[in-house]
């Protein structure tokens, strides 16, 4: 059993979570919009608290946010006082502007080594290609297991192959965190196809298959 506090309350978190908690997994989801959070854990059946308290709470942390709310949501949480400091992070926030299709970080770094930095966690990127439609989907009809590409530190990626593997997926190890650049332009792709007109749930359908031994 792995104690996880997510930071958001969104789609991403609503796909995700019922599956741990399904596996036996402690959850507590924290949010910006506490009304939103309290909703979401009510409907899931797990604990629900400020975005403070879930950042405690975890032995592991999920960051799923818009990329405009991943400071906001880093200062609320606690991390410029080092409440995230040592934890595994596992970032899904995507920096891609819908406009340009370009990332929003500066040259030569990602959003996943930025949320490091502020937060002196052990962050892996992970869970961030694929739509939360998708996942949901696939928890209602079955179907081959997703590959998740994982980029982060060993240990780490030993915690989110776990969540990964949960959350009825197979992880790929893509390489350290400096990697999640590449993870990260990989998503621009497809979030372009999304708004471009794809339909959510073929939108990257190469990433589905068989796990491979």
């Amino acid at each position: 059993m792995v104690r996880i506090g997510l930071l958001g309350a969104g789609r991403m978190a609503a796909a995700l979570a019922p599956a741990w908690v399904k596996a036996g997994h402690s959850l507590m989801i924290g949010g910006r919009d506490e009304d939103g959070a309290r909703a979401l854990a009510d409907d899931i059946g797990t604990a629900w608290g400020t975005l403070a308290e879930a950042a405690a709470y975890g032995d592991v942390t999920l960051l799923a946010v818009l990329f405009a709310g991943v400071e906001p949501t880093l200062d609320a949480a606690g991390a410029p006082a080092g409440t995230l400091r040592g934890r595994v992070l596992i970032d899904i926030t995507n920096s891609t502007d819908t406009q340009t299709f370009l990332p929003r970080t500066p040259p030569g770094t990602s959003v996943a080594e930025q949320v490091a930095q502020l937060t002196g966690a052990d962050v892996v990127k992970a869970l961030h290609l694929v739509h939360g439609a998708v996942y949901l989907a696939r928890a209602r009809y079955g179907g081959d297991p997703l590959v998740v590409p994982m980029a982060g530190s060993p240990q780490a990626k030993t915690v989110a192959q776990t969540l990964i593997r949960d959350a009825g997926c197979v992880a790929l190890d893509a390489g350290d965190l400096t990697q999640a650049r590449n993870l990260e332009a990989m998503a621009a792709v497809v979030i372009r196809q999304l708004f471009t007109g794809a339909p959510a749930l073929s939108a990257f359908q190469w990433m589905v298959g068989r796990p491979t031994k």
